[in-house]
């Protein structure tokens, strides 16, 4: 590639976004491709130490606190990980970005989504996404997969059926540049067939059919 690449997953609770991310690398990196894979918040010690303190059951933080947690997170990552693989050419896989922030603080929370907008653009620098993958599943088959996995509730997790609703329905309304839309209520298998067909037609020169 003569150009980075990034790609980001998004999605509700339970919707398979790690699982897709961990089958999305082994597929780049057994066709040679050696991709970046981080997630958010975390991928940076600073930024760990946020995902800490914004999933612990024990922290208090109102929406405006989250985001100022989240976006100071996203910055350092962007600025130590993110920026310098893409200006080496390297594709970025990211599990959640800036649309987790409009769903879950703004739809989720009742932030403005202008002022989220805002403050993301201070921590991304206006850097976007080539493209946003968006894994669609209704919260209660979401919230089924967790229970049956035997995960115990993150604080964010834990917020009512309310919440998780209007979570989900943000990530269905989701559109623009680079957005695509992805049923998620079906098998890893399929989720994955699905996600790798659309990036295949969106950059067959990042993502080809056979080995090098």
């Amino acid at each position: 590639m003569s150009r980075g690449f990034f790609l980001v997953l998004e999605g509700p609770e339970g919707a398979g976004k790690s699982t897709l991310a961990r089958a999305l690398v082994e597929r780049m990196r057994a066709l040679g491709i050696d991709p970046v894979a981080v997630r958010e918040p975390g991928g940076t010690g600073p930024a760990e130490h946020a995902r800490a303190a914004l999933l612990d059951p024990a922290s208090a933080m109102e929406p405006q606190t989250e985001l100022l947690f989240f976006t100071a997170a996203r910055a350092h990552l962007m600025q130590s990980v993110i920026r310098p693989a893409l200006a080496a050419g390297r594709i970025v896989v990211s599990d959640r970005h800036v649309l987790s922030t409009l769903a879950y603080q703004g739809a989720g929370g009742g932030l403005g989504e202008a002022q989220i907008r805002q403050v993301n653009h201070v921590a991304t620098q206006g850097l976007e996404p080539d493209i946003t993958l968006v894994l669609d599943v209704p919260p209660a088959t979401g919230r089924s997969r967790q229970r049956l996995e035997g995960k115990a509730a993150d604080r964010i997790e834990a917020h009512d059926d309310a919440f998780h609703d209007r979570v989900a329905e943000a990530y269905r309304r989701a559109s623009g540049p680079g957005i695509f839309h992805i049923d998620a209520a079906g098998s890893p298998d399929e989720v994955f067939d699905q996600a790798w067909r659309l990036l295949r037609q969106a950059r067959p020169d990042a993502f080809p059919a056979e080995a090098r």
